[in-house]
């Protein structure tokens, strides 16, 4: 019987990282979209058939320069997501790499404000002591 509970649990916590990494997956992909839409990328949903099929082709939730009519272009196709891809020249490629550093600049902000009141909270005080 305790085996099984055991092969349960690692069962469901196995589950529970699948869900939570593809979550935050997908939330990566929304905010990096969201950032291209601010930046001024044009966004072209795959509304046939052919389109999904040439889209599922493409390199998946990264953003790939290619060089159309010997200027550089930036694409991010989104399979699986919005089935959509987000397209851009130089010009959206810098604003986005400049909103990206700061989104980044505010994320770490964050994280270090959030760590600065946990570690002021006194858990010793609270009878918790050690987890």
């Amino acid at each position: 019987m305790n085996h099984y509970l055991v092969l349960r649990r690692g069962a469901m916590v196995s589950v529970f990282t699948a869900i939570v990494l593809a979550g935050c997956a997908g939330q990566q992909a929304k905010s990096t979209e969201n950032l291209l839409a601010a930046a001024g990328f044009d966004v072209r949903y795959a509304d046939t058939p052919e389109k999904l099929a040439h889209l599922k082709q493409l390199t998946q939730r990264k953003l790939v320069e290619h060089t159309k009519d010997g200027q550089p272009a930036y694409v991010y196709a989104d399979a699986m997501g919005c089935k959509c891809v987000y397209a851009g020249n130089e010009k959206d490629y810098q604003e986005y790499k400049k909103l990206a550093f700061t989104q980044q600049i505010t994320d770490e902000q964050l994280m270090s404000a959030q760590m600065n009141q946990d570690a002021a909270l006194n858990w010793g005080m609270w009878g918790w002591g050690r987890w």
